[in-house]
C-alpha cells in the first residue's frame, strides 16, 4: 500500500465527506494504493454516523471511535498504530488543510528519502492576534530549543516514513512536537514544504489561545526529557553534587574558624553559614533522592493505553 492517511477528529460532520471525496479524486488521479483512516476523538455530533456511512461505502475507509475526548496526541497514535501504508500522511478533517498537496508529500518522502516532511502554512488565513503571532513566537522557541529548523512545527500536514510512526510514540499533547519526537528517535532526514492554508469552511476551532502555553510547557518537557529522559541520575545527581559542596565548603569553613582561627567567637548555631550549610546539603540529599527515584521509575514503568476505544471499522 502506498499511502495511508491519518485524520483525528472532533466534531467536524459537515466537511468530512467533501473531505473524502476529496481525497479519494487525488488517489485515483495520481494511481495510489491508499487507505484513510478516521479517528474520531470522542465526537458529540454526527461525525461517528458519517463515518459509518463512508466506511460501508468505500474499503478504503477505516474508522476509530474513542469513547470520550482523549486529544488529538492520543488520535494520532491510534491511528499510527494502524497504519499500513508506505508512506503516512496526517491531515486535519476542517478542511483548511489541502488533500492536492499529497502526490508531492508522498514523492518527496519516497524520492528525495526525507524521513519526515512537516508543512509549512506560510500564508494562513487565521486570527493574526489569537494565532498567527503566538504561532510565530512558539515556533520561534521550539527551533531554538529543539535544533529542528521547522518553520511551523503545528501544522497539521504532515508526511512520514512508516518507520517512523512505528518508533515514535505521540502522547499528552506532544503532536506538535512530532518532528522532534522524530529526531530524538534517530530519523534526523527532516524536510518542510510550504502548503496551501485553506480557510475553514464548516464550524469554528477547537483550539483556543491556551494551546500556546500548553505548548511552551511541553516544549519544556520535551526538552528535559530529550536531555535527561533516559537518564535523570545525571541531571538530579549533578544538581545534588553541587549542593552538597556548597554545604560541605561552608561547613569546612565554619569548623576551621571555630577551631583554629577564631575560638571565643559567636556560636557556630548562631552564624549565618551554619543554616546556608545545612540548607544547601538537605537540598543536595533531595535532589539525590529525586535520582534515585526517577532511575528506578524509569525501569520499572510499563506502557499502558492512553485511550479506550469504543468501536472501529474495517481495522483488521
Amino acid at each position: 500500500m502506498n499511502i495511508s492517511v491519518v485524520i483525528p477528529l472532533l466534531n467536524e460532520q459537515e466537511s468530512l465527506t467533501e473531505l473524502h471525496d476529496w481525497i479519494v479524486r487525488v488517489m485515483l488521479s495520481n494511481q495510489f494504493s491508499y487507505e484513510i483512516i478516521f479517528i474520531d476523538d470522542g465526537s458529540t455530533d454526527n461525525s461517528w454516523e458519517i463515518i459509518s456511512t463512508l466506511a460501508s461505502q468505500d474499503i478504503h475507509v477505516k474508522g476509530i471511535q474513542f469513547l470520550k475526548n482523549f486529544g488529538k496526541s492520543q488520535a494520532l497514535h491510534a491511528g499510527f498504530e494502524k497504519a499500513q501504508g508506505e508512506v503516512v500522511i496526517t491531515m486535519d478533517a476542517d478542511l483548511q488543510d489541502n488533500p492536492d498537496e499529497i502526490p508531492e508529500l508522498y514523492h518527496m518522502i519516497k524520492t528525495e528519502g526525507f524521513d519526515l516532511v512537516s508543512g509549512w502554512k506560510k500564508k494562513r488565513y487565521d486570527s493574526v492576534i489569537s494565532k498567527n503571532l503566538p504561532s510565530k513566537l512558539f515556533n520561534w522557541a521550539a527551533r531554538k530549543t529543539s535544533g529542528v529548523k521547522l518553520n511551523d512545527f503545528n501544522c497539521g500536514l504532515k508526511a512520514y516514513k512508516l518507520e517512523v510512526v512505528k518508533n515514535i510514540d505521540v502522547n499528552g499533547e506532544m503532536h506538535r512536537y512530532i518532528p522532534v519526537l522524530s529526531k530524538n528517535a534517530g530519523f534526523s532526514n527532516i524536510g518542510e514544504k510550504v502548503v496551501q492554508h485553506q480557510a475553514r469552511k464548516y464550524g469554528v476551532t477547537k483550539f483556543g489561545i491556551d494551546r500556546f502555553v500548553h505548548g511552551f510547557l511541553d516544549l519544556i518537557t520535551i526538552w528535559f526529557l530529550s536531555r535527561f529522559g533516559k537518564r535523570p541520575m545525571h541531571l538530579f545527581g549533578a544538581l545534588g553534587f553541587i549542593m552538597i559542596t556548597i554545604g560541605f565548603v561552608f561547613a569546612l569553613y565554619l569548623g576551621i574558624d571555630k577551631l583554629f582561627l577564631n575560638q571565643q567567637g559567636r556560636l557556630i548555631t548562631e552564624r549565618p553559614q551554619f543554616y546556608i550549610s545545612l540548607t544547601t546539603m538537605i537540598i543536595g540529599t533531595q535532589f539525590f533522592v529525586a535520582g534515585f527515584l526517577g532511575e528506578i521509575i524509569l525501569r520499572m514503568k510499563q506502557d499502558k493505553k492512553r485511550y479506550a476505544i469504543k468501536a472501529a471499522l474495517n481495522l483488521n
